[in-house]
């Protein structure tokens, strides 16, 4: 098992910046490739970036793609996704995921995650 903790959420103004972190416990973080998603009200869930399990690759959606960066840290079992240059619509809640699937490529598609965190909110006000 894996336990997620995402943080670092809250109201920020367009143009502004947040920096979200997530916490992993459990299995060994560094096996795991991350994801961040988002799900505004109602809305599907859907994929921000995700990135492997070493860092070397990353994918991000084209809404967030030269905004958004995702990294992680793997000594200490923590993922982050700073965001750039806000937009009201990025609005949502932020969710981080690990998939337990052995890949080199970032993985994009919701299913595949086998481990979600409690979410936190962002709000970006216009």
């Amino acid at each position: 098992q894996v336990q997620l903790v995402e943080s670092g959420g809250g109201l920020v103004q367009a143009g502004g910046s947040l920096r979200l972190s997530c916490a992993a416990s459990g299995r060994t973080f560094s096996n795991f490739p991350m994801g961040w998603f988002r799900q505004a009200p109602g809305k599907e869930r859907e994929i921000v970036t995700a990135i492997t399990w070493s860092g070397g690759s990353t994918y991000y959606a084209d809404s967030v793609r030269g905004r958004f960066t995702i990294s992680r840290d793997n000594a200490k079992n923590t993922v982050y996704l700073q965001m750039n240059s806000l937009k009201p619509e990025d609005t949502a809640v932020y969710y981080c995921a690990a998939s337990s699937r052995i890949t080199m490529a970032p993985i994009r598609q919701v299913k595949a995650y086998d481990y979600w965190g409690q979410g936190t909110q962002v709000t970006v006000s216009s």
